[in-house]
C-alpha cells in the first residue's frame, strides 16, 4: 500500500515536471505564421515608387507564392535598392531578420534602412560567388529579380548556388528566377508564358 502510494506521488511529480517543461518550451518558441500579404502590401507608409512596383513584379502573388513567414530568417539576393528586401522584412515583422546582399554598396538601398519598415534589415555587401557567409542557417533565400545577370557577370554560378543551399536550414527554401534572359510580361511580344519564379 505503501509502495502504490509511493509511486503515486512519484507519478504525480513526474507529471508536474513534463507539463512545465511542455511550457517552457512553448514559450521560448516564436510562433511562426503567414502574414495578410494583401493588407501588408497596402501599408499606408509605402512609397508611391514601390506601389508602382507592385504592379509591375505583381507583388501579392510573388509573396503568396514565396510565402514567408513571421519570425523568418531570410536572405535577399540581388537586392539592389531594397524594394523586395522590404516586402521581405515586412513579411517576416519584427521577430524575424533580413539581410539584404549586392555585391557593392547601392546608395538607395543605404537610405532604405533608414526607414521604419526596415527595422530588421541589414546591408550584405559581399560577391554573388560568396553569399550567406557569416549567417546563421536561414529559412528562406529569395533571388527574385537578378539571378538571370549573373549569367553574362563574373560569377562562379555552380559555386553560388551550392554556398545558397548550404545556407538553409532544413526544409528551407530558395526562391528565384531561373531564367538566363529576362523575358517580358503576358501579353507583349516574346512574354513570359507563365509565373516566374521556381521554389526549391
Amino acid at each position: 500500500m505503501a509502495a502504490a502510494t509511493i509511486f503515486r506521488r512519484v507519478s504525480a511529480v513526474w507529471s508536474i515536471v513534463v507539463l512545465a517543461l511542455a511550457i517552457f518550451q512553448v514559450a521560448g518558441t516564436t510562433v511562426v505564421r503567414a502574414q495578410d500579404y494583401a493588407a501588408l502590401l497596402a501599408a499606408p507608409d509605402r512609397t508611391e515608387a514601390d506601389r508602382q512596383n507592385d504592379k509591375r513584379r505583381e507583388a501579392l502573388k510573388l509573396l503568396t507564392f514565396t510565402g514567408p513567414k513571421t519570425g523568418w530568417l531570410v536572405l535577399d539576393m540581388g537586392a539592389l535598392a531594397g524594394y523586395s528586401t522590404e516586402l521581405m522584412a515586412r513579411a517576416v515583422g519584427p521577430t524575424g531578420k533580413v539581410w539584404g546582399q549586392n555585391d557593392k554598396m547601392v546608395e538607395k538601398f543605404e537610405t532604405r534602412l533608414k526607414t521604419p519598415a526596415m527595422i530588421n534589415a541589414v546591408s550584405q555587401i559581399r560577391s554573388y560567388d560568396d553569399p550567406a557567409t557569416g549567417l546563421p542557417p536561414l529559412d528562406l533565400i529569395t533571388f527574385f529579380f537578378n539571378y538571370h545577370d549573373t549569367t553574362y557577370m563574373d560569377v562562379d554560378r555552380g559555386k553560388m548556388n551550392k554556398a545558397l543551399f548550404a545556407a538553409l536550414k532544413p526544409g528551407g527554401f530558395l526562391t528565384r528566377d531561373p531564367r538566363a534572359v529576362e523575358r517580358k510580361k503576358y501579353g507583349r511580344p516574346k512574354a513570359r508564358r507563365s509565373f516566374q519564379f521556381s521554389k526549391r
